[in-house]
């Protein structure tokens, strides 16, 4: 027989991750049951604040990092990591609601609250400028567990005609795919001069050329002979450019074109951005800005629906809005009382989502995103309308009919440019 291969020094092979393994953040290979062990950072935690000792800076952090690269669920070829902010939704709404079913002045203060946490928990993220997915996991949550309780409690009672249950069902499915349409690229800008990828993969020495126009697409301006020095400064930048450095993104280090900004939560730069919105974990550009107003009409439209088919079945011979606020004996039945109280937690959202609505129909109808209109009011440069709902930039405007037809047609009327055009 011969004897085995030696396998050549120098090269290991790792064996495939199992379904409860996975490489911490380390790089290091660990166990779902060793999720416990090592753990210096909480054991001196405790120890602390058992001896009443004051906890040394950070080490709430690391204990959370901790904690949140070893919360994984179990997957073919190695654990999987979990969101952390995907939990709380799906745990405490159900709970919640359920509570406030059990009487009236119990739903009246979780109904208060639950609004004050959400806003909270918003201003806490938005001050660290980072990225969740509370908010999404929170209104897709919403609206699976706002459907099922109509399915269970309201559907039952033999008041809802299968037309309208169906009817609702597409209605949601439809907001589904709009909302999907406004999760895709909202219109990043990068490098795309493919003729050279280190100019992309390295755009720290890149001069952009400053005559005046930016390109529409965001490329950079490079020479044909090669397009940077390490010997010109940002500062040598600003001077040859004339005060023309408002186009170019210190971040990104490209030419950003016209009514285009930097996201400095999602770090990137975006054509014609709108805003940063939590609720669908992007920006709102100028490629999915379309289908976020479409999803944003099609939930309301769907939400009133079926508040008026819930209501129409256990306040009945009630009109829908007197129901909504008068409705005797509701809580005396607990299926009842859970579908009233999911009522006025869909009247709530649904508040809130029409105030966003009702603010973007007015910044289309002049023509205006929210960051322009932030700058414009940080600037008092703009004119508030609507008793400052609105406000009114005057750079952009060019009428009503016209600011719709330019809205309605983003993205398709953006001139193409090739790469030797702009080099």
């Amino acid at each position: 027989m011969k004897p085995p291969k030696k396998k050549p020094k120098g090269l290991e092979v790792e064996d495939p991750l199992c379904c409860c393994e996975y490489l911490d953040r380390t790089g290091e290979r660990s166990h779902l049951a060793a999720c416990l062990c090592n753990c210096e950072d909480l054991d001196e935690c405790s120890e602390r604040w058992l001896t009443c000792r004051p906890l040394p800076p950070g080490i709430l952090e690391r204990i959370a990092d901790t904690f949140t690269d070893r919360f994984r669920f179990p997957w073919l070829r190695g654990a999987v990591k979990i969101d952390i902010s995907l939990l709380p939704p799906i745990i405490l709404l159900p709970v919640f609601l359920h509570i406030a079913a059990l009487h009236l002045l119990l739903a009246v203060v979780i109904l208060i609250s639950l609004p004050v946490l959400v806003l909270w928990y918003y201003y806490l993220t938005h001050r660290k400028k980072g990225r969740t997915l509370f908010f999404l996991s929170l209104g897709l949550f919403s609206l699976g567990y706002m459907y099922f309780v109509f399915l269970q409690e309201v559907v039952p009672q033999g008041h809802v005609e299968h037309s309208q249950v169906m009817l609702l069902t597409c209605g949601l499915i439809l907001m589904l795919v709009a909302l999907s349409q406004a999760k895709r690229d909202p219109g990043y800008l990068c490098c795309q001069m493919s003729s050279d990828k280190a100019l992309c993969q390295d755009n720290s020495n890149i001069v952009p050329s400053w005559n005046g126009l930016g390109n529409a697409n965001g490329l950079y301006r490079a020479a044909l002979s090669g397009v940077a020095t390490n010997s010109h400064t940002e500062s040598q930048l600003k001077k040859e450019a004339g005060g023309g450095m408002e186009d170019w993104c210190p971040k990104c280090r490209l030419v950003r074109p016209a009514r285009a900004g930097h996201c400095r939560i999602c770090g990137r730069c975006v054509k014609r951005l709108d805003h940063h919105c939590v609720w669908i974990n992007s920006c709102v550009g100028e490629h999915n800005h379309q289908a976020f107003i479409l999803a944003l009409s099609l939930f309301l439209l769907t939400s009133l629906y079926g508040i008026s088919l819930t209501l129409d079945t256990i306040c009945k011979g009630k009109a829908t809005v007197k129901a909504l606020f008068y409705c005797p004996g509701v809580y005396a039945d607990y299926s009842s009382a859970l579908s009233f109280t999911c009522v006025w937690y869909c009247t709530i959202v649904t508040s809130g989502m029409g105030y966003v609505l009702l603010i973007q129909l007015l910044n289309i109808s002049y023509n205006v995103t929210e960051r322009e209109a932030r700058i414009a009011l940080r600037d008092s440069s703009g004119r508030r309308l609507f008793c400052g709902m609105a406000v009114d930039t005057g750079q952009y405007n060019r009428g009503f009919l016209r600011n719709w037809i330019q809205f309605i047609t983003l993205g398709s009327s953006t001139p193409q440019h090739s790469t030797e055009a702009i080099v």
